[in-house]
């Protein structure tokens, strides 16, 4: 009776995808059991944005091409992981995705962010027209650096998301001027809502809930990345440990990477294998029905997800968390400081409250979250003889 209520999809993932184990099952900073909870790990993957090639857009440019086939994974996983911090921003980690279920409008304003045409925020179009200034033509190969970086400066003409975005160069994520980032040029949305702008000795004058409730609206959304190489060819098995825990952190978007020329969005792992969403499949284009509705079941992954051993990732990588508020990023920081405790994990980068002063190199001394150092930064460390960018080795 039981296996007579179950989907095909349910069937599927059931025998043919995860393994019998008592090996937890995470997915974005979430902790799953494959014997409890299978429909509640089908349903978490299925509510992500899965973003594939797709071919009949709009030409890029107005002449350009008008698929990514072959040439867009890594832009589609760059929307993934964007994807990913829109949705917890705008409908919350929690949120879930059920077909034929009528959505809030916060779902389809996200979704229409990354539709293939030129005025979306987070197009193929806006993107790899934008990637042209970070010396990509439009239908080359990007790493995961170049998709981060231009994501950075797409992510400003979002007034709706209002999104921090920070990449952290050098293997190193520098606190302070994380913290600079996000409480810089607040929009106050009102005398009122935000009496204690002028300075911090004013919440001394607020009951401490006020204090609290204001500091926490002077914080902008928080999307950071981090560009690594993890090894010189393939990934050094020191840092496995290390990455596996980022997917166990409430603040995951996940990891983007892959092998050499074929990138892949990783939201999770089992055991020694990491869980991913594969953009190597073109779909059709999708426009918006004759009222107005954007079909939407293409954007989401409905069979059972795709795995590979840990061993197999290309070392070129780009992992990326999501603070939402200040309190979620002090508790981010304290994770990456217990971990660096743990044995056996090698720390894939280091967190300091300062700029370190062995950034002897002029661009990297002097760099402000906005400077335009930041474009000369990214060429000094992009590589374009390589399929994935090497960063520091």
């Amino acid at each position: 009776l039981f296996l007579a209520t179950l989907t095909y999809d349910t069937l599927r993932f059931e025998y043919e995808d995860f393994p019998e184990t008592k090996e937890p099952v995470w997915i974005l900073g979430r902790k799953y059991s494959v014997f409890t909870e299978k429909e509640e790990i089908l349903l978490d993957v299925t509510s992500r944005l899965w973003f594939t090639y797709r071919k009949n857009f709009p030409a890029i440019g107005g002449t350009g091409p008008t698929s990514d086939t072959g040439w867009g994974c890594m832009l589609r996983c760059g929307q993934m992981i964007f994807a990913q911090a829109l949705v917890c921003r705008h409908l919350g980690r929690d949120w879930r995705w059920i077909k034929g279920k009528r959505q809030m409008d916060n779902y389809f304003n996200v979704l229409n962010a990354f539709i293939d045409k030129k005025d979306s925020y987070y197009s193929i179009h806006q993107i790899a027209q934008m990637g042209v200034g970070e010396g990509k033509s439009i239908g080359q190969w990007y790493g995961p650096n170049t998709v981060a970086q231009v994501l950075k400066k797409l992510a400003t003409f979002d007034t709706w998301s209002s999104l921090a975005v920070h990449i952290a160069m050098d293997n190193t994520v520098v606190m302070e001027e994380i913290r600079r980032l996000c409480q810089s040029n607040f929009p106050c949305a009102g005398a009122a809502a935000c009496p204690a702008v002028e300075s911090d000795v004013l919440y001394n004058g607020y009951p401490e809930e006020a204090g609290v409730r204001d500091r926490l609206s002077l914080w902008k959304p928080l999307v950071l990345l981090i560009p690594l190489r993890l090894g010189l060819t393939e990934i050094n098995e020191a840092y496995i440990e290390t990455l596996k825990h980022c997917f166990m952190m409430p603040q995951s978007l996940g990891v983007i990477g892959g092998k050499p020329n074929s990138a892949h969005y990783f939201i999770g792992y089992v055991g020694e294998e990491l869980i991913y969403l594969d953009p190597h499949t073109t779909q059709p284009a999708v426009e918006p029905n004759d009222s107005g509705c954007l079909p939407d079941e293409s954007f989401h992954c409905q069979h059972p997800p795709c795995r590979m051993s840990i061993a197999e990732l290309d070392p070129s990588i780009a992992v990326g968390f999501f603070c939402n508020t200040e309190d979620d990023f002090n508790d981010w920081c304290q994770q990456i400081k217990k971990l660096s405790l743990v044995r056996g994990a090698l720390p894939m980068f280091e967190l300091v409250e300062r700029q370190p002063s062995h950034f002897s190199n002029p661009d990297v001394l002097n760099l402000t979250p906005d400077s335009s150092d930041a474009d000369r930064l990214e060429r000094f460390f992009d590589s374009e003889d390589e399929d994935f960018e090497i960063l520091s080795l």
